[in-house]
């Protein structure tokens, strides 16, 4: 028989804000996190627009000395990790360690500390390099880190696979789990790519919003028929993954289940998704035969709903032919519109707010939803969330690439 996998913990560091229920609470209430750049110069030209992490120094969290060895990236993974291990009451001890195992993935990395070293080496050449870039540059450092400071001798390893990574992530937790290779798992991804250079790529490769409108909170438009690019954003998600019989053990409270994933590629395009949809179908089709679940026992999809035209189009038509016409009676919600894109981490964020929509039988709005694409025709609860009865949550996360990974959380019954 294969093993459940519960979740027991959830830690969050958002633009909406610094933990589950903080972010949970504004994200049911359409509120957004989206504000003007204030801390980087986003390059000339550049939209200047972004979801931001807020009320976090690192240096009062981990101390001045530690935090400067770490990229910013580490720094949000680190503390959410520890806010979900707190939140599981899950005790890490030398009898149990090798049971815990840790699964982290970005995106775009460390990409300050490899922006710092670039300016101190034209500086300074080779006295204007930090001995300890190396290590803090290495993307596989975000999940060492976790390892190191909560003291978990598990398997250990990175994904990258674009904004796909959160449920890649969570994916391969809970395979990890069910093969008998851990008890438990924390599992998550982190960004922080708000530098110059990587901005100004993004919005050269036209994938960013243009808006210049007085109000930044309405600026990601998922859905939307005059949806031009997505926001950028940044923050992490972990969640602390257990063996049910781990977590029934030791009196765990359980948030739910993580039943069933499916991930695919779509061998199409290095930025585009593929505008049929078949891959990003398969996947969905893929999570429900895993959660051995039929499209009728879906009760909300949270979109991956990026806000750009190629990307929500493609979507909507991929949930069409992964549901059927059952896909019409299910609401589909964008947080991206209240989060911005978070890349890596936004995913792991949305099944934290699968979660709590399973928990609170609440389903989240699509904000700025005020015309809605006629190629977009599904319920993307526009503006304003409602009450709903949420057994099983489907979450889609696509990425550059071609990565097409869905999972489905539903509710913990004994």
């Amino acid at each position: 028989m294969t093993k459940r996998v519960v979740v027991t913990g959830l830690g969050v560091l958002s633009p909406l804000g610094n933990s589950a229920e903080e972010a949970w609470d504004n994200a049911k209430n359409g509120k957004s996190g989206i504000d003007w750049i204030h801390d980087i110069d986003p390059g000339t030209g550049c939209v200047e627009v972004a979801g931001a992490v807020k009320n976090f120094d690192a240096e009062e969290v981990f101390g001045r000395r530690e935090a400067r060895r770490m990229d910013r990236v580490t720094q949000f993974a680190l503390a959410a990790a520890k806010q979900a291990l707190e939140d599981s009451g899950l005790e890490v001890t030398e009898e149990n360690a090798y049971d815990i195992a840790c699964i982290m993935g970005t995106g775009i990395g460390s990409i300050r500390i490899l922006s710092d070293a670039v300016i101190g080496f034209e500086h300074k050449q080779a006295r204007g390099v930090s001995p300890t870039m190396v290590p803090a540059l290495l993307s596989d450092n975000i999940g060492g880190k976790i390892s190191i400071e909560l003291g978990l001798k598990g398997a250990n390893y990175c994904i990258i696979t674009a904004c796909a990574t959160g449920n890649n992530a969570i994916g391969d937790a809970t395979d990890m789990i069910r093969l008998g290779r851990a008890k438990a798992v924390v599992a998550g991804a982190s960004e922080a790519a708000f530098v110059g250079p990587v901005m100004s790529g993004f919005n050269n490769i036209k994938a960013l919003t243009q808006y210049d409108g007085d109000d930044p909170t309405k600026a990601s438009r998922p859905f939307n028929k005059n949806r031009d690019g997505f926001v950028a954003a940044d923050g992490a998600a972990v969640l602390i993954l257990e063996e049910l019989e781990h977590a029934l053990a030791r009196g765990a409270r359980i948030y739910g289940e993580i039943k069933g994933y499916g991930h695919t590629s779509d061998a199409f395009h290095v930025t585009a998704p593929d505008p049929n949809g078949e891959s990003a179908a398969m996947a969905m089709k893929l999570a429900m035969q895993d959660a051995n679940l039929t499209v009728d026992d879906i009760n909300y999809i949270n979109a991956h709903g990026t806000g750009t035209p190629l990307n929500d189009s493609a979507e909507t038509m991929a949930i069409k032919k992964a549901l059927g016409e059952q896909a019409y009676n299910i609401p589909v919600s964008s947080t991206k519109s209240m989060t911005g894109h978070m890349l890596s981490a936004t995913a792991a964020l949305e099944a934290i707010f699968g979660l709590m929509a399973i928990r609170d039988n609440y389903v989240p709005p699509t904000i700025n939803l005020d015309e809605i694409d006629p190629e977009c025709d599904l319920d993307y609860v526009p503006n304003e969330g409602r009450a709903h009865t949420v057994n099983n949550v489907m979450s889609n996360a696509f990425g550059f690439g071609g990565h097409n990974a869905v999972i489905i959380v539903g509710r913990y019954d004994a």
